[in-house]
């Protein structure tokens, strides 16, 4: 037997105090309390397969009930944004990118899009429908992961497998247009590394069949399952208006009826020119998170496909050498291009003192880079709002009232990512 002896809900009272007054007042009479009667706090994580990530809950609970909740984060705090400070602007994407290592693509299209802001360069077109041709490729790419581990969490083993075959699907497009399968470094300041190469064309269309089908399958496997609708259907609503409150971007904000995305309100890059809908949900709750998540991924789709039909000719990416280096085939003829190649990659270019902050919708809702430049070649401040870190703040309120039981399905469905969180 443990000596551990639980707090009951009111102050500093414990079960054993509370029994002895008892038998005082009532002499004679058997005093047992009944096991929702008093508070237990339990530890859920750091290391547990349902925090997804190394996160902490501490978890007040009154028998079955969720009395309340403290996430402590932190665990794996790697200072990248005080990397980023040490570092030429150039060499700053492949930290970024590590951050939210589901979402790379958007992390270098925040930080990127903050650069070319700051030196006023604008990016050839058929950038910017590359960039955002893997921006929604990666947003199936994160999705599916979410979809795979949140089945995974309420017992539909079989949705991950399929998830994780199509998500690997996916990762073979990056990796021949890229010659990555994830932190790719494609984006660069003024465009993309490469031109898309010979075939890749037919393996996205190819992809977009394969995943229409696949987003079938998710749907007949899960739509029509009396256990995953009894665990998702009326589980960890929470209001439009708190949400709002709490800064909650992305999906979360979408289920509970509010239609905010960035895409569509910033109109960065060519998304002005995709013709795409905002799913939204009703109440709010697990199964609205899960159904808008599931029809984002039919409208990444068709920006792909659009993508494809209307990608233009031309570079992809920027002829200005003050900030791009020159093409590898003209380093052994021109002697001015090996002097800008040496001169960026040895001292990187310098960014006229002022601030900036870019916005770009990622998977989970609005990551926004504010770079600081102080007039040298190295950011003087870098700084992230990861949407991981402000969406995780609705959990306290999702969870609270609820059972234990659903806060896992609950956490499953806020998707955080602590490689975003601790950055």
């Amino acid at each position: 037997m443990s000596d551990f002896e639980p707090e009951l809900r009111d102050e500093g009272l414990t079960a054993t105090a509370l029994k002895e007054e008892l038998a005082e007042r009532l002499p004679g009479a058997t005093i047992e309390l009944a096991p929702e009667q008093e508070m237990m706090t339990i530890n859920m994580g750091p290391h547990h397969p349902a925090t997804h990530g190394v996160l902490r809950l501490i978890v007040d609970l009154e028998g079955e009930v969720v009395k309340d909740l403290k996430p402590v984060v932190g665990y794996v705090h790697t200072g990248i944004e005080k990397s980023c400070e040490t570092m030429n602007y150039w060499k700053v994407i492949p930290f970024v990118e590590r951050m939210d290592y589901l979402a790379y693509f958007s992390n270098m299209e925040s930080y990127c899009g903050a650069v070319e802001k700051l030196i006023d360069l604008e990016i050839p077109r058929r950038a910017q429908y590359l960039r955002v041709l893997h921006l929604e490729l990666n947003r199936l790419h994160s999705h599916l992961v979410w979809l795979g581990t949140s089945a995974l969490d309420l017992g539909a083993m079989g949705v991950y497998f399929y998830c994780f075959r199509d998500r690997d699907r996916v990762l073979d497009v990056f990796e021949m247009s890229t010659g990555q399968r994830m932190h790719t470094r494609y984006f660069q300041i003024g465009g993309v590394a490469e031109d898309i190469p010979t075939g890749f064309e037919k393996k996205v269309r190819d992809l977009i069949v394969t995943i229409n089908t696949g987003i079938d399958q998710y749907e007949s496997l899960l739509d029509r399952n009396e256990i995953f609708l009894m665990r998702t259907k009326g589980i960890g609503i929470v209001s439009r208006e708190r949400l709002l409150e709490l800064g909650v971007t992305g999906p979360l904000l979408r289920a509970s009826g509010e239609a905010w995305d960035l895409r569509k309100e910033e109109n960065c890059l060519c998304y002005d020119e995709m013709d795409f809908d905002i799913p939204v949900g009703t109440v709010g709750d697990g199964y609205d998170r899960y159904r808008v998540r599931l029809t984002e991924m039919r409208e990444s789709l068709k920006i792909i496909e659009q993508c494809l039909d209307g990608m233009p000719e031309g570079p992809w990416i920027s002829d200005d050498r003050k900030y791009v280096l020159p093409p590898r085939a003209e380093l052994s003829t021109s002697m001015e291009s090996l002097i800008h190649h040496f001169k960026l990659v040895t001292e990187g270019f310098r960014v006229a003192p002022g601030e900036v902050y870019n916005p770009v919708e990622s998977p989970r809702g609005e990551i926004g880079c504010f770079i600081l430049a102080d007039g040298s070649s190295k950011p003087a401040r870098v700084h992230f709002r990861e949407p991981s870190m402000v969406n995780l703040q609705a959990l306290r309120d999702m969870t609270i009232g609820g059972y234990v039981a659903d806060l896992i399905q609950t956490l499953a469905m806020l998707d955080p990512i602590l490689g975003g969180i601790d950055r």
